[in-house]
């Protein structure tokens, strides 16, 4: 069967990371879907290879050679359950981003967030990056060979292509609208955090400079022998802090 294809589409057919594509001939084309595959809840990615002549036949990768699938119904069929599956995945996303959304307004927000967050978008940009270029080559295929398949049965089936593809891209949309937010909260506590911060540095500001005056190793210091000198070192460092009071005051305020 290889036999008769040329040597450049024969590299492609086995190169199992070649991009989707479709190329054709007098006698024969070739259709090449590199898709994502889900299989145990995961996101991989299969390319699948088709030799199109009076029948079709697809290409078995493990014995290197092609297999009769049947006629355009069957490839309808191989394509429909592998397409549905990858729309059930998406809308499994869906919902996972729609949790996540609800935890962010909730302010119900944890450690694992980044990478549930990382690991969604690394799934579905991938997803939306194999369904744009295959919904692409399908189109091609479909145009070629729109007088010899069941109009009707293909037509549904680009369009599924299309709504993975769009469901893919809204979804990804959804996510870095959620990290945005994300961030925004992040940053608010920051701010909060910040702010505490320099609060207590402007209440112990006064004291430090007390302490650190009055702790000096020189001469002629005030308060040395004065009994009192001890409550005057508090008096003024009292007064010291009043104009501090004052100006954090007017900060909460405003």
């Amino acid at each position: 069967m290889k036999s008769k294809l040329d040597k450049f589409l024969i590299d492609d057919i086995e190169n199992k990371d070649h991009p989707s594509d479709f190329e054709f001939t007098k006698s024969y084309s070739i259709l090449i879907l590199r898709l994502p595959f889900i299989k145990d809840d995961k996101v991989e990615v299969v390319s699948y290879a088709f030799l199109i002549d009076k029948n079709i036949y697809i290409f078995n990768r493990k014995l290197k050679e092609f297999e009769l699938l049947g006629d355009f119904l069957e490839l309808h069929k191989f394509l429909d359950l592998r397409i549905d599956k990858i729309l059930a995945k998406l809308n499994k996303f869906h919902m996972q981003i729609a949790k996540l959304e609800d935890e962010l307004y909730e302010n119900i927000i944890d450690k694992s967030f980044a990478n549930e967050w990382l690991k969604l978008k690394k799934d579905l940009v991938l997803i939306e990056r194999l369904m744009s270029h295959a919904e692409v080559t399908f189109e091609r295929f479909l145009k070629h060979y729109k007088e010899e398949v069941d109009n009707f049965a293909f037509k549904d089936l680009e369009e599924h292509f299309d709504r993975a593809t769009r469901f893919a891209k809204n979804a990804i949309e959804k996510l870095d609208y959620l990290y945005e937010f994300f961030r925004a909260k992040q940053d608010e506590k920051m701010n909060k955090i910040m702010f505490v911060l320099t609060l207590l540095s402007g209440i112990f500001l006064p004291l430090t400079l007390i302490t650190g005056f009055f702790g000096m190793n020189t001469g002629g210091l005030p308060f040395i022998n004065d009994p009192q000198g001890t409550a005057k070192a508090i008096i003024i460092g009292i007064i010291l802090e009043i104009p501090i009071l004052y100006i954090i005051w007017k900060m909460m305020k405003s």
